[in-house]
């Protein structure tokens, strides 16, 4: 089968093995939800294959189109993502104090903005950095274009999403340094970053953002204080590491489903230790670290600095995120809400994941066709 598929035949392999834990992973950890839903254990897992199916769907497609048009389409996103965050902190739906989904009416279908924002953003500076490269050094016709949509998108998300927020600027400035941009220019953006975010600190203690500055500050103070008291989900995830051992496999018998918050989502990677062991835990990081490394291949590869440049930040949005996720799981980071890519229990997030990963695969599809002629 794989040797129909264009582009990168390892990046296909690994997405397919991280589909396939996925599949095993949330047909596991849904078990409790689906009892409390009315008992249909079998509705979440036919749910996840479909989002998968339509994701590969996605990802097939993307693949096929020539990765340059991409460059334009950036632009469409961007000014559609901006409008789309507004509306979003203004009426979107509220969830656990953070207005994250905005809900379509006749589809009757939610999806985070700041999914669509973060594809955007990564696909924009590619496209500004490749075509700015013979002044990447000037301050007005190349700095002042670029760091503008990353400050005020990456703003445009803080409220109600602090971990994507902090992903996507992260990857932004990576960017920048591979694409040439000055050692003084990034200090700089990191400076407008903290005071920006500083900024936003202050307006939060005086308005309804409070609540969820009460959320980073609370997750902070457990995450501190760990030595008093372990705080209830890293506890459970804890316990469900220790179930699993060094090397395990026993699918569908996790305890810890029952107890952990989010199992099927932000502590997936926790069930799949418990039921694959220390093993079944790093292979899932292997495969993340594979793909990163597979797309710094065709980072290489690429003849062209736009390819080169999306492909590396697509690919670095996505493990640092899987990165977190784990590092949350194991104790190593706070509490984040992040999902993990690909694996964790997906709606529309799933989806621009794939799409993501279509576009790294049109990349590499496209360096193939070259070689060929």
């Amino acid at each position: 089968m794989l040797s129909k598929l264009k582009g990168d035949r390892t990046i296909w392999f690994i997405t397919i093995l991280l589909s396939l834990f996925s599949m095993l992973a949330v047909y596991s950890a849904t078990g409790a939800l689906a009892m409390q839903q009315g008992g249909n254990t079998e509705y979440f897992f036919l749910r996840q294959i479909l989002m998968l199916s339509i994701g590969f769907g996605i990802m097939y497609a993307a693949h096929l189109v020539n990765y340059n048009y991409y460059s334009r389409i950036a632009q469409i996103l961007l000014y559609i993502s901006v409008p789309l965050l507004l509306i979003t902190l203004v009426a979107g739906t509220n969830i656990n104090d953070a207005r994250r989904w905005l809900s379509i009416p006749v589809l009757n279908i939610s999806f985070q903005t700041s999914d669509l924002a973060k594809l955007a953003l990564i696909m924009y500076t590619a496209r500004t950095l490749s075509k700015k490269q013979q002044i990447i050094k000037d301050f007005d016709k190349a700095f002042i274009p670029l760091i503008l949509p990353i400050i005020v998108v990456c703003l445009l998300i803080v409220p109600a999403n602090l971990s994507t927020a902090a992903v996507l600027f992260a990857t932004c400035l990576i960017l920048m340094f591979i694409g040439r941009v000055s050692l003084k220019h990034i200090s700089l953006t990191v400076a407008c970053g903290i005071a920006a975010f500083l900024v936003f600190i202050g307006i939060a203690t005086l308005t309804s953002f409070k609540t969820r500055l009460d959320t980073w500050i609370s997750r902070v103070e457990k995450f501190t204080e760990r030595d008093k008291e372990v705080d209830y989900q890293t506890s459970n995830a804890f316990v469900a590491i220790a179930n699993g051992g060094l090397i395990r496999l026993a699918p569908g018998k996790s305890i810890q489903r029952n107890f952990l918050p989010q199992p099927y989502s932000d502590y997936i990677y926790a069930i799949i230790i418990e039921e694959y062991g220390l093993l079944g835990g790093i292979i899932v990081l292997s495969l993340y670290l594979w793909f990163l490394y597979r797309c710094i291949l065709i980072f290489i590869k690429s003849p062209g600095a736009f390819g080169a440049l999306l492909a590396v930040g697509l690919s670095l949005s996505l493990v640092i995120q899987a990165i977190m996720n784990m590092s949350v799981t194991v104790g190593l980071l706070p509490v984040t809400g992040l999902p993990l890519p690909l694996v964790s229990m997906g709606g529309t997030s799933l989806l621009f994941t794939s799409f993501a990963i279509g576009i790294i695969l049109s990349i590499s599809r496209q360096i193939e066709t070259q070689k060929e002629v």
